[in-house]
């Protein structure tokens, strides 16, 4: 059998190689941290989770949830992992990044075959699969510029900031779940008007981290910093990030005015992210202006949010629907350099990577979910985007349309689900199951 070379080991390189490795296949795993660091991780683990801790909805009636159920059903490392170290949060999938990391490399180091090279790599071979993420380094940058000959394009993650739980102020909150699911698995922090309309006026004039001139480029929508949502109209917050809907103040059983989402990072109550306030303030600015939020008046900000690039290639020119390069065959791409945006959808890209290229050693026909499906239908949007191409995560508007036409919002999520997990299941019978 050959040995494949896989770049990258952050979720999308991990489960690539996992696929690989329980097929029977060796694997050269590089990843180049800690002897070169990104601008945004922290330590050299594998997939280690730097923007948020969350792998969004475990309902499986969302898009998100289906597409967990789907890799379960494939035998997806990430989700196993994940579920094993899950820490409270509600309706969603979210971990502590330290116990993920290690359970990552502890099913990985279970396979002899598996070879970890912690060194840069900056050469693409034949039988490679390249799932460097978006923080990919210029000099292997300039190594897919050069295969690809579509060049590079960037977008910008504004990461949120995390506190200590012991600097919350707990009289100014409360915990509780929106409209009572899940759990009191979030800590909720109130703003009444004045104190909401403050912060605002506050957040639009503080001061942002300058971007050097090839960094002022549009802000990919998808993680947008909060002080941009807050530049789009005075009240934009209250109806994105901060809405009240669902919440009720236990002190005096009201609706706040606004209201800032905490959701712990750890199994051990002691780190709470800031939930959707990913943003560029300088650190400076995010200290005064986010203890403006009375709970954290006195906030010990553990990480503060930063902003910075994101790399991805052209994927419907340069990929077909199995992340195999169109020009090469035995070159895959996975992850979010691929064109798919998401934790979960990185996951999946790096499971077919791997799935589809054992097949192609093996003289295998190469596969792809029906579109049916939460997995196939992303997989077909990044090898067939004809408009201005970014990344893009799982959605139900990806799949084809429902024979039947549903006006109930949640009876059409519904539909698409059990149609999705019908397909899903024949497609796992008839080729994954061994």
């Amino acid at each position: 059998m050959k040995k494949i070379k896989v770049i990258g080991g952050g979720l999308a390189g991990c489960e690539a190689s996992y696929q690989l490795l329980k097929r029977g296949f060796a694997v050269d795993l590089y990843e180049m941290r800690p002897t070169v660091m990104t601008p945004i991780h922290k330590t050299g683990d594998l997939a280690e989770l730097v923007c948020s801790n969350s792998l969004k909805s475990m309902d499986e009636n969302t898009s998100q949830g289906l597409l967990k159920y789907e890799l379960e059903l494939l035998d997806s490392l990430i989700i196993k992992v994940a579920k094993a170290c899950k820490v409270p949060a509600g309706g969603a999938l979210a971990v502590s990044r330290e116990e993920f990391s290690k359970g990552i490399y502890d099913e990985l180091a279970k396979y002899e075959k598996l070879n970890i090279i912690r060194e840069e790599c900056t050469s693409i071979d034949d039988y490679t699969i390249v799932a460097t993420g978006p923080l990919t380094s210029d000099s292997l940058t300039d190594a897919i510029k050069t295969l690809t000959g579509e060049g590079e394009l960037h977008f910008y993650d504004a990461v949120a900031p995390i506190v200590s739980r012991e600097s919350i102020d707990m009289n100014n909150a409360f915990y509780a779940g929106r409209y009572g699911k899940g759990g009191d698995d979030y800590l909720n922090l109130p703003l009444d008007e004045t104190q909401y309309y403050e912060f605002v006026d506050a957040l639009v004039k503080a001061d942002r981290v300058i971007l050097k001139e090839f960094e002022k480029k549009e802000i990919f929508s998808a993680c947008m910093p909060i002080e941009e949502m807050a530049r789009k109209g005075k009240d934009s917050l209250r109806f994105g990030p901060l809405k009240p809907v669902g919440l009720y103040n236990p002190k005096d059983n009201k609706r706040p005015f606004a209201v800032v989402q905490l959701r712990k990072e750890d199994n051990y109550d002691k780190l709470y992210n800031l939930v959707g306030f990913q943003t560029n303030l300088k650190f400076s600015e995010q200290a005064r202006v986010f203890k403006m939020i009375p709970a954290l008046s006195n906030a010990d900000f553990i990480r503060y949010g930063v902003m910075h690039r994101n790399t991805y290639i052209n994927a419907p020119k340069v990929l077909d629907n199995t992340f195999a390069m169109k020009e090469n065959n035995s070159i895959f791409f996975a992850g979010q350099i691929s064109g798919v945006e998401g934790y979960v959808e990185s996951a999946m890209s790096g499971l077919f990577a791997g799935i589809n290229m054992a097949r192609l050693c093996n003289g295998e026909k190469l596969l792809i979910p029906p579109i049916t499906t939460a997995c196939g239908s992303l997989m077909h949007y990044i090898s067939s985007s004809k408009k201005d191409f970014q990344p893009m995560h799982v959605s139900y508007s990806l799949m084809t349309e429902l024979d039947k036409r549903y006006r109930d919002k949640a009876k059409r999520r519904e539909a698409y689900s059990n149609r999705a997990k019908k397909a899903i299941k024949e497609f796992v019978d008839r080729y994954i199951k061994e």
